[in-house]
């Protein structure tokens, strides 16, 4: 059986065909256009997914990737950048109008999924697959099958408080890891250091600022923080991370170094690299659902 995978973002809708061999037939995209509401994009979706399936002659199965989270027992989607999306039920709506069963999670399963079967932890038996970029967010896979829990928050380390001092998350707790570590909260950061406005890559390449050596000694701290309770708790073999963050290379040497530091015992070997598959991840992933 060949798999169908979309991946569903806030400025473009990916789509991808694999063979039973997970090599790749086909991939197409569409502009979201998400001022045109929920139907326009639910229609723009089915035809993505009726152009892939006329390129083979045998059944696929279909994984739809979300940048956003929804509630597992209802399926209503209820974060996410595409507005018009919140409060729908995106999996029960295809699947009537394509008269067929489709799987769906968020984006941050997918990547992990697709790292996990094809990428940097395919030789792995547990990973924990970070997203690090607009957000925070992981998956964990689990001898190669997606792990959600009973309620679909598995791997959701960027909503667990690492401060109750901490500043308000969208999510309504305080002194989330997102708020400390994702890019727009780092970009903040600096601004509030500075008192200028930086991207997040201009940052990393201006180490000389006499602000650098705090702000990066903060991100590296609240990383630790975080990423170490997370495997304290679910102790996976390997950590991948993605998302834009995870281009910046002293998460990998420091970053690592600060992580291991703070595990219980010390005595950890767990592997934290980053990802093989880059922006082709998600939508992989999507069709790696299982």
């Amino acid at each position: 059986m060949n798999k169908i995978g979309i991946d569903l973002g806030g400025t473009k809708i990916e789509g991808i065909l694999l063979d039973e061999q997970n090599t790749i037939i086909n991939r197409k995209r569409v502009n979201t256009d998400k001022e045109k509401g929920y139907d326009f994009i639910l229609n723009s979706i089915s035809s993505l997914i009726q152009d892939l399936s006329s390129m083979t002659q045998n059944e696929s199965k279909i994984g739809i990737g979300v940048n956003g989270t929804f509630v597992k027992k209802t399926g209503l989607i209820t974060h996410t950048s595409t507005d018009c999306l919140i409060g729908k039920n995106l999996k029960n709506d295809l699947e009537k109008k394509l008269e067929q069963k489709i799987l769906i999670e968020n984006d941050a399963n997918c990547f992990a999924m697709a790292e996990a079967i094809l990428g940097s932890g395919k030789d792995y038996n547990s990973v924990f697959g970070v997203i690090m970029g607009t957000g925070v967010g992981a998956g964990i896979v689990i001898d190669k099958k997606l792990y959600t829990g009973k309620s679909g928050l598995a791997g959701e380390w960027g909503h667990h408080s690492i401060d109750s001092d901490g500043k308000p998350c969208y999510c309504g707790n305080v002194g989330c890891v997102d708020t400390f570590i994702s890019g727009p909260s780092l970009e903040n950061r600096w601004y509030e250091l500075t008192n200028e406005h930086a991207t997040l890559k201009s940052i990393i390449t201006n180490s000389s600022n006499i602000h650098f050596k705090q702000w990066k000694l903060e991100f590296l701290e609240k990383f630790s923080i975080g990423l170490s309770n997370a495997i304290n708790i679910i102790d996976p073999d390997i950590v991948v991370i993605g998302g834009g963050l995870s281009n910046i290379q002293f998460l990998y040497d420091e970053g690592k170094k600060a992580v291991h530091k703070k595990i219980v015992g010390h005595n950890t070997d767990t592997q934290i690299v980053p990802n093989q598959l880059g922006d082709s991840s998600g939508v992989i992933g999507a069709a790696l659902l299982n």
